[in-house]
């Protein structure tokens, strides 16, 4: 599955001597979890030791590690987390845990995908010493240590889990969330609090879906006019200082922000500063009286770039380079889904193209072509959503998609478009809507809607979305997203990313649309959704999960709960011992 990185051989020696020790290790359920679970945690004779109010973190000299370190041993001596169920412990009447002690191998290893990010945490019983120490290959992997550490510590005065050893890496390289700016808007606190909480559950890509046809809130040096016209107002824009300050504050919790301006399609927002590019502009979405075939945009908000327009290029490009050069990571997502056919052939001169034999696949063709290259000459990698290569009426060529340069989002068909993207040779990052689309289940939006107006006892279907029911956490946490690969085609597979939409969401809901629930990707991305027999285990994740989301809270992040309360303080009095059978 995935890129794993091998384990050391020294830690499966250590390993097996600690399951020498106790055979039973694998299924032990710990009083004090970390979420993630880590790959390998051995704690033979659970036990805790105060943390010394003086407690202090030695780390090799590296700006974003310093920062980390700084943070964290704040966090670590004045969070004096309360657990919802008090572990029953018993603490040791020996010196309190004095230190930490932070070993990097390479501390100039850049934050890019496949980025190492192993580490070994060992926190000695404090009869034998006073000093933990964590070693890893990057300082992104120290980061993610640091964060397993905080989550050992617990009450008032400060106590830390101890005489235990943690090996730990993420069985998939890219593990993230999209957020859609631009339908609603989202202030720089927003992105900041969000990518505060990827980095306490070990995700790493924040992936920014900044423009759409509803708003264009992304400020570019070289095309004002686009923020200026295509905002929803001054206030509701993304400047390049802000852009900066997302992308650094990303770097300081060791999360990637992964740029998207989705084109040719879902660029409706252009028109008001070139309409002279952009086809079907400002038109009904779904006109009167006619089939749903016949639609100009999948949603309210039309507006396609004209690919037999040369002004297109020139604009389209100016946007390309302002984007990366505002975003130095190696990915640049260009989005390129749900073209709409009708609204192209809304257009005269797409009309007359099409009337001396040319097709719409072949426009896009031509507008991927131009733009691909483009991209790539910057030295990017570019993603797309699956639509250009699988959408069943406008696509490109797999001849004009080179899988060194293109990698696939697949939103689709769950399972099925993965296995023929990755059959196909190319790398993927799965978002199927079947159970990471995070909007799903809210109902319909569009106004004026019939199918809320039926007679009582009607059955009203899915509700209006069109992609209910609402995607649960058990849902989230179950999907393998290899399934059905073979090992070859399972290794294309880069990850996951949750996606939120946000029609109906803005900032004020976001926290409670995307956690705990992407918590439950983050967890089945890192160290899986199986114990080590290979069984599923949802069921025991329920109260580690309750017992995480409810230290998030207390970390300012507002996720949603899971369960009553009383569940939690009566384990397993909420479970289910009868099956659920389809009908």
């Amino acid at each position: 599955m995935g890129a794993a990185i091998g384990i050391p051989l020294t830690f499966l020696l250590i390993l097996a001597f600690f399951i020498t020790l106790s055979p039973q290790i694998s299924a032990v359920s710990y009083p004090i979890n970390v979420w993630p679970k880590p790959t390998a945690f051995s704690w033979p004779q659970p036990q805790i030791t105060l943390l010394s109010p003086n407690f202090k973190i030695h780390f090799p000299l590296n700006p974003y590690l310093h920062q980390a370190a700084n943070r964290y041993r704040n966090q670590f001596i004045k969070e004096h987390y309360n657990p919802l169920v008090v572990p029953h412990l018993n603490l040791t009447s020996s010196p309190p845990l004095k230190s930490l002690t932070i070993t990097v191998t390479d501390d100039s290893a850049p934050l890019t995908h496949g980025v190492n990010e192993s580490y070994t945490l060992t926190i000695p019983s404090p009869y034998q010493s006073t000093t933990a120490t964590l070693t890893a290959e990057t300082v992104w992997g120290a980061m993610r240590g640091l964060e397993t550490f905080s989550q050992l510590i617990f009450g008032n005065p400060s106590r830390v889990a101890c005489d235990l050893y943690i090996h730990d890496e993420p069985l998939f390289p890219h593990r993230g969330v999209m957020l859609d700016t631009s339908r609603n808007f989202y202030g720089v606190s927003d992105l900041q609090r969000l990518i505060r909480a990827l980095s306490m559950n070990k995700l790493n890509v924040f992936h920014w879906h900044i423009t759409d046809s509803q708003s264009f809130p992304l400020v570019l040096p070289s095309e004002p006019e686009l923020a200026g016209k295509g905002a929803y107002g001054e206030e509701m824009k993304y400047s390049p200082e802000d852009v900066k300050r997302v992308v650094e504050f990303g770097m300081r919790y060791g999360v990637r922000v992964v740029p998207e301006i989705d084109m040719p399609a879902h660029t409706g927002s252009w028109a008001l500063a070139y309409p002279d590019i952009v086809t079907c502009a400002n038109m009904m979405w779904w006109p009167a009286g006619v089939d749903w075939t016949d639609h100009l945009a999948v949603e309210p908000g039309t507006g396609q770039l004209n690919p037999l327009s040369p002004n297109t290029y020139k604009v389209a490009k100016n946007v390309i380079h302002d984007a990366i050069s505002m975003f130095p990571d190696s990915y640049y997502h260009g989005g390129a889904d749900e073209i709409a056919p009708n609204c192209w052939i809304t257009d005269p001169e797409i009309q007359a193209f099409v009337a001396k034999n040319g097709t719409l696949s072949r426009l896009l063709e031509m507008f991927v072509d131009s733009t691909l290259r483009y991209i790539i000459s910057l030295n990017r990698t570019v993603v797309y959503w699956e639509d250009v290569l699988l959408d069943a009426n406008v696509n490109v060529s797999p001849s004009l998609l080179p899988p060194e340069n293109v990698i696939f989002q697949t939103w689709n068909n769950g399972p099925s478009n993965t296995k023929k993207l990755t059959e196909a040779g190319y790398r993927v990052i799965v978002s199927s809507a079947d159970y990471y689309y995070l909007d799903c289940g809210h109902g319909g939006w569009v106004g004026n809607d019939t199918q809320y107006d039926q007679p009582p006892g009607t059955d009203l279907g899915n509700g209006g979305s069109w992609c209910a029911p609402f995607k649960t956490w058990q849902t989230i946490y179950n999907y393998d997203i290899t399934y059905g690969l073979n090992e070859s085609a399972a290794n294309l597979v880069l990850g996951g990313e949750v996606a939120l939409w946000s029609e109906q969401a803005d900032s004020t809901v976001l926290d409670s649309r995307i956690w705990p629930r992407a918590s439950a990707m983050a967890e089945a991305l890192w160290s899986g959704n199986r114990d080590a027999t290979g069984r599923k285990r949802y069921a025991e994740a329920t109260d580690r999960l309750n017992e995480w989301r409810n230290r998030m809270v207390t970390r300012g992040i507002a996720a949603e709960p899971i369960q009553p309360l009383w569940c939690i303080r009566n384990p397993g009095m909420c479970n289910t011992v009868h099956p659920f059978l389809a009908s």
